[in-house]
């Protein structure tokens, strides 16, 4: 017979082992099992799932859950049978008979949770299935992906509508951690959740460190970051070419870094096999495109780095997101330069689709640029755009290390003046190499073919290395005093804002390029990070003889994982490890009391538990 709960409350800790809600969570439980619809915006290891998988534990019929991972409803599901919730998939993974005995355990009532994909929740098969069994409550995860001009679109998602009109009297939560006003509107619209009430979380994660730095010699840059401040520590690093993800990850291995490539162009098995690794191993670095990574509940990811410019700031938000799920302090990474602004310009220029959506792109892009090249709070800058404000946050580069600035209006009137000339006395366009050279007085074969040193600019601007007029570009590119070409060749051209500027009505601020060399230590990084961002007890807060009984209960917990065929962090996270590790519990009735140890946990695992502890209590005594 299934368990029965008559509070919430008794659920949170009865089968997940927690004492207490936070932030929207207790009310999103408490509306849903009422019966109410909900949207529920929150960040990435807010605690999205307990609320719709409480409910579906305290409402009569089995919680249908929406996802669009069909690759991870596996690891999905093992995570909550381990402790103690019936749960189940239906995708196309599976054989007949599994799928059989599936559809029979959800019309026999030995379902709490199923799960299945957009696509098939809308086959006539599926919902005559589900129009047979019993429904507790519809989630749909992940649902950002409904907005078509998201960075996550999925067509399926706008199929599912018809809940509404199917089932009208079952209540739908919809939850994402990535949404802007304009896609929560969608959100609404496109699942008709007019009614819905809407809970919005915060979308700060004050644990991530936020860093972007100027490219220079970009692989020495990412794999120094790796090695100084995350040796042997999980991290995702995105790339946006599947040739790269390659190049990389090889790179990566030559110094001595496990790595793996992901992307779409691998066949099913070996990016299965990729994903299955990255879950189960501790310290595995993937190196993937976007492909990787959305619902990864993976909680001890210590990092995730950026070696090309992300499309837009919700993409950015959602790949950075998937490093410090457990709360303890992570670093986004990101070295981008000229190049980057050049390829994404040019992608957008070549895209198939219509002068709307290409604008659309392009104010994505621009505002991506705008957090690169921000001089303020990188935090309240990405904030702001999800309509939220905030105080500067003490925890970014530009908080911790205020960037010079310096007053390029001459060399952005030198440089503006380069594009007039070659454009109004000889009808040419270059791109920014060439014009680079000629400001420096570069004696190059293409200046003496096209005759350029006799222009009046010609070596105007020899004060200037490359690089620092590399970033010039950029600066102007993403301040709309510059624009590329959209004719595929990246020429550049003066905006209206950049004749304001030649006319000396504009003035043109810029952030000083600096290749931040020097890794932020361990113990600098742990006094930064806002004491407020984790209640968990920190490695580095461990004793000596604790710290070895941390790495006992790790290894103890290794070989579990391995026996049951489970990731590790499925038998415990690490902050239950180190809070079991400083308590050192000599009763079941005292292990019960950590922090992420349920009922089912702790017949599963207590006396294993007790056992490591006191083994570590002998080898010290």
């Amino acid at each position: 017979m299934p368990a029965t709960y008559r509070t919430a409350e008794e659920v949170l800790r009865t089968v997940f082992g927690y004492d207490s809600f936070r932030g929207h969570q207790a009310a999103v439980i408490d509306h849903v099992t009422g019966g109410g619809d909900a949207i529920v915006l929150m960040p990435t290891g807010g605690g999205k799932s307990l609320c719709y998988q409480i409910p579906s534990l305290l409402r009569p019929g089995t919680g249908v859950v929406v996802s669009p991972l069909i690759a991870l409803m596996q690891d999905q599901v093992d995570a909550l049978r381990q402790v103690g919730i019936r749960a189940g998939f239906l995708n196309s993974m599976q054989d007949y008979g599994q799928r059989t005995d599936m559809e029979q355990a959800f019309l026999s009532g030995d379902l709490d949770l199923l799960y299945v994909s957009p696509e098939r929740l809308t086959m006539p098969a599926t919902q005559a299935l589900l129009e047979r069994g019993e429904i507790a409550l519809f989630a749909i995860d992940e649902a950002h992906c409904v907005s078509q001009w998201g960075h996550d679109f999925r067509p399926d998602y706008l199929a599912l509508s018809m809940l509404a009109e199917v089932w009208p009297t079952v209540p739908r939560i919809a939850l994402t951690a990535t949404a802007t006003q304009a896609t929560h509107q969608e959100i609404t619209e496109r699942l008709h959740l007019e009614d819905a009430k809407h809970f919005v979380s915060s979308f700060d994660r004050p644990n991530i460190q936020y860093r972007i730095e100027a490219k220079d010699s970009v692989m020495k840059q990412l794999t120094t970051f790796i090695q100084r401040e995350h040796p042997g520590q999980a991290g995702i690093v995105y790339t946006l070419t599947r040739a790269n993800t390659e190049k990389v990850a090889a790179t990566l291995r030559e110094t001595g870094i496990p790595a793996l490539p992901y992307h779409a162009g691998l066949d099913p098995r070996t990016r299965h096999n990729t994903q299955a690794r990255f879950l189960a191993e501790e310290g595995l670095v993937v190196v993937a495109t976007i492909a990787f990574g959305m619902g990864i509940d993976k909680p001890d990811v210590r990092f995730v780095a950026h070696v090309d410019l992300p499309k837009s700031i919700e993409g950015y938000y959602q790949e950075t997101g998937r490093a410090g799920r457990d709360g303890e302090p992570a670093t986004a990474w990101m070295a981008y330069g000229l190049n980057d602004v050049v390829q994404q310009r040019r992608m957008i220029g070549e895209s198939t689709g219509d002068e709307a959506h290409k604008r659309r792109l392009t104010i994505h892009l621009n505002a991506m640029l705008a957090l690169c090249e921000t001089v303020e709070c990188r935090r309240q800058n990405m904030l702001s755009y999800f309509g939220e404000a905030c105080e500067p946050c003490g925890n970014c580069d530009t908080c911790l290390d205020t960037p010079a600035t310096w007053d390029g209006t001459q060399a952005a009137q030198k440089l503006l003046s380069t594009v007039v000339r070659l454009d109004r006395e000889r009808r040419q366009h270059f791109g920014s190499g060439h014009l680079i050279d000629i400001l420096r007085g570069v004696d190059t074969v293409r200046v003496r073919q096209w005759n350029h040193d006799s222009l009046s600019t010609w070596g105007i601007g020899a004060d200037l290395t490359d690089a620092q007029w590399r970033g010039v570009v950029r600066q102007l590119l993403a301040r709309g005093d510059m624009a590329l070409s959209t004719d595929g060749h990246s020429t550049l051209g003066v905006t209206e804002l950049g004749w304001e500027v030649l006319r000396g009505n504009r003035e043109v601020p810029l952030r000083e390029d600096v290749v931040r060399k020097a890794a932020v230590t361990t113990e600098s990084r742990k006094a930064r990070t806002p004491k407020s961002t984790s209640t968990v007890i920190a490695a580095q807060d461990l004793s000596e003889p604790d710290a070895a009984l941390f790495e006992a209960l790790r290894a103890w917990r290794l070989e579990e994982s391995r026996t049951r065929s489970v990731p590790p962090y499925v038998v415990f996270h690490d902050s239950t490890l180190r809070a079991i590790a400083a308590t050192r519990p000599t009763t079941l009735d005292e292990l019960s009391l950590i922090s992420g140890i349920g009922a089912m946990k702790l017949e599963n695992y207590g006396e294993a538990v007790l056992a490591v502890v006191v083994s570590s209590d002998d080898s010290t005594t």
